[in-house]
């Protein structure tokens, strides 16, 4: 990874995002933040150009650490055996990557399928299928029509391993990316996600990026090393870690709202009567593509009606006033808290499944820029006092806002820089 004016033990920790991208500057000798930078992304032209005057805004230098959710993020589709097990396995871990599920679909593919996956327009494609040992034909037969389907689409391979190489030699004869990795699902009950969440992250580099057109050459793409929000799961997961608590929290941006959980693992969960046939991710992460601020307001507005909530009044375009902006950002975070909780049905009449438990957390952050300025309190009143949401909020926990921005820091510093990551999680 290149270093761009490289000061000695500093580190540059930028988040190129759909509408701001953010830096901060941290001295990896004291372990702490030293100052924040915001611009507007300039999406429009060369995200560079947003990015450089990130960087020099700081009026310091350092080892560039870059996450981006710039151009819509990470477009992921899962392909399974059955809606209920693998297929929904293999959501849960999408999601946990740092992508925005676009499509799931279960058993054979036939031509609508395909038609179907193909008009959701996904940037990779997890494939998975059967438990190690088990029925192999369905992960054989939907590599095959995969691969004479003419997507040219990454895919991820992490099915049945009795049949995952004869699966990726189907796709890699008629030259689809493949790449192949552990089974999301190895046993019933038991979800693997760490194998696929790497191999996700790693053709979202190798291919996503780049593809995006964000930027002419390709200095952009050797910079970034994360999708956005696989950087703040990471952050969320070390925050999880030092606290020994169970942590939540909500990300209200303009285009969506994402809420992260991480939870104190239950072994009874993992093995008992109540166990759960598609696995149990103690840390998770959802994304509603249909919430924001700025271009997710109707999504708001339609949402809230369909949740029976207070329906929030916006009139004309952007810029809204910021009585109106912290209205959208609480209702938007209530409801996307509830379908995190509540799980989610597969299609029609089906039951949910993937919900959250979160009566236990004990620390609840809130993010994004309506909340840093100013309408923390607000926002994080709503989603806790929410009584008629089917689910349980969790009762006393500590709650703050991250006003400066440091999860997604965390997360880029992690691997490289432990020390520093911890003392950024530890200050909020």
């Amino acid at each position: 990874m290149p270093k761009e004016g490289l000061a000695v033990n500093a580190a540059v920790c930028v988040d190129v995002g759909s509408t701001y991208t953010k830096a901060c500057l941290v001295d990896l000798d004291d372990a702490r933040l030293v100052r924040r930078s915001e611009v507007p992304t300039t999406s429009g032209s060369d995200v560079l150009i947003g990015l450089d005057a990130a960087v020099a805004a700081l009026g310091g230098a350092g080892e560039l650490f870059v996450c981006s959710s710039a151009g819509g993020g990470l477009r992921l589709a899962v392909i399974g055996y059955e809606s209920l097990v693998t297929a929904e396995a293999g959501h849960r871990v999408g999601l946990s990557a740092g992508a925005q599920v676009v499509h799931v679909a279960a058993g054979r593919l036939d031509g609508h399928a395909v038609a179907a996956l193909r008009a959701a327009r996904p940037d990779v494609i997890l494939l998975v299928g059967g438990t190690d040992g088990g029925d192999g034909e369905v992960l054989l037969h939907n590599a095959r029509r995969l691969g004479t389907s003419r997507l040219r689409v990454p895919v991820v391979l992490a099915g049945n391993a009795d049949v995952r190489d004869e699966a990726a030699a189907l796709l890699a004869e008629r030259r689809v990316p493949v790449t192949v990795t552990g089974n999301v699902l190895p046993r019933i009950g038991v979800l693997d996600p760490g194998p696929a969440r790497v191999a996700i992250r790693e053709v979202f580099l190798r291919h996503v990026i780049g593809g995006k057109r964000l930027s002419r050459g390709g200095r952009f793409a050797s910079l970034v090393r994360a999708a956005t929000p696989d950087a703040v799961l990471a952050g969320v997961e070390l925050l999880a870690d030092r606290s020994g608590a169970g942590v939540l929290v909500v990300d209200v941006g303009g285009a969506t709202t994402d809420v992260y959980s991480a939870l104190v693992p239950d072994p009874e969960a993992e093995t008992g009567p109540r166990r759960d046939v598609a696995g149990t991710l103690w840390r998770s992460r959802t994304v509603e593509g249909d919430l924001g601020v700025g271009v997710g307001a109707p999504g708001v507005v339609a949402a809230a009606a369909a949740e029976k909530l207070p329906v929030p009044v916006i009139e004309g375009g952007r810029p809204y006033d910021a009585a109106t902006d912290r209205q959208l950002a609480a209702t938007a975070a209530m409801i996307a808290l509830r379908r995190h909780a509540r799980g989610h049905a597969s299609g029609p009449g089906q039951p949910r499944t993937g919900g959250r438990d979160l009566r236990d957390v004990r620390l609840v952050v809130g993010s994004g820029g309506v909340l840093r300025h100013g309408g923390g309190d607000a926002v994080l009143d709503a989603v806790l006092g929410d009584t008629a949401g089917g689910w349980a909020a969790p009762a006393g926990a500590r709650r703050v806002v991250d006003t400066r921005y440091v999860l997604a820091a965390a997360g880029l510093l992690a691997g490289a820089h432990p020390v520093a990551a911890a003392a950024l999680v530890d200050a909020l």
